[in-house]
Protein backbone atom coordinates (compact mmCIF):
# COMPACT_ATOMS: atom_id res chain seq x y z
CA UNK A 1 0.00 0.00 0.00
CA UNK A 2 1.02 3.22 -1.30
CA UNK A 3 0.01 6.81 -0.30
CA UNK A 4 1.16 9.20 -3.57
CA UNK A 5 0.77 12.99 -3.34
CA UNK A 6 2.29 15.61 -5.87
CA UNK A 7 2.50 19.31 -5.12
CA UNK A 8 3.57 21.89 -7.80
CA UNK A 9 5.82 24.66 -6.56
CA UNK A 10 7.03 27.53 -8.44
CA UNK A 11 10.36 29.58 -8.16
CA UNK A 12 11.10 32.61 -10.36
CA UNK A 13 13.35 30.08 -12.78
CA UNK A 14 12.46 26.99 -12.16
CA UNK A 15 9.06 24.91 -11.64
CA UNK A 16 9.44 22.32 -9.02
CA UNK A 17 7.04 19.60 -7.67
CA UNK A 18 7.45 17.69 -4.32
CA UNK A 19 6.62 14.29 -3.96
CA UNK A 20 5.73 12.42 -0.80
CA UNK A 21 5.35 8.82 -0.99
CA UNK A 22 4.73 6.27 2.29
CA UNK A 23 6.75 3.64 2.06
CA UNK A 24 7.54 0.41 5.09
CA UNK A 25 10.89 0.57 6.74
CA UNK A 26 12.06 -3.00 6.14
CA UNK A 27 13.86 -2.59 10.00
CA UNK A 28 10.36 -2.37 12.06
CA UNK A 29 7.83 -2.90 9.57
CA UNK A 30 6.12 0.64 10.36
CA UNK A 31 5.42 2.83 7.17
CA UNK A 32 7.57 5.95 6.82
CA UNK A 33 7.30 8.77 4.38
CA UNK A 34 9.55 9.78 2.04
CA UNK A 35 9.38 13.38 0.54
CA UNK A 36 11.36 15.01 -2.48
CA UNK A 37 11.66 18.11 -4.24
CA UNK A 38 12.42 17.78 -8.28
CA UNK A 39 11.49 18.69 -11.57
CA UNK A 40 7.74 17.59 -12.34
CA UNK A 41 9.91 15.16 -15.28
CA UNK A 42 11.33 13.38 -12.01
CA UNK A 43 8.48 12.75 -10.30
CA UNK A 44 6.78 9.65 -11.83
CA UNK A 45 10.53 8.04 -11.76
CA UNK A 46 10.39 8.79 -8.03
CA UNK A 47 7.42 6.88 -7.71
CA UNK A 48 7.94 4.05 -9.26
CA UNK A 49 11.40 3.25 -7.02
CA UNK A 50 11.41 1.33 -4.30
Amino acid sequence: MAKKTVATLQTQSKRLSKAIKMVKSPKTGAYVFVEAIMTPEQVDEFLKKK
